[in-house]
């Protein structure tokens, strides 16, 4: 199911495998707070360089992150507008749940007598 035409469902199942990982969910919010070279991110975890490469490759893939080489370092930070999209498609399911769970009030609310 696509809500958010921006995002086909390809796009969404790679963020959000993406985001299932604790890991990569740290790497995202550090590059949110500021653009990280992949050895200071590599430093903050308990894995190898080349465990935090691949972890930035998934997020890279699912275009939650952007990668640039800035001569030998590779920087990397948050890419805000797939998160927005990201965004907008739980809000796009959260829309669908409320209006659901309204229509429900209202026919609780019914006179039965009526």
């Amino acid at each position: 199911m696509v809500v958010d035409s921006e995002l086909d469902d390809a796009a969404v199942d790679r963020i959000f495998r993406a985001l299932a990982d604790a890991t990569r969910r740290d790497i995202l919010r550090r590059t949110l707070v500021s653009e990280q070279t992949v050895s200071a991110l590599a430093a903050e975890y308990d894995m190898s360089f080349a465990a935090v490469q691949k972890h930035v490759a998934v997020l890279e893939t699912a275009r939650l992150v952007i990668k640039r080489a800035e001569g030998r370092e590779r920087l990397v930070s948050a890419d805000p507008e797939t998160i927005a999209r990201a965004r907008q498609l739980l809000s796009a399911y959260e829309w669908l749940w409320r209006s659901r769970i309204d229509r429900l009030d209202d026919l609780l609310r019914e006179d039965p007598a009526s």
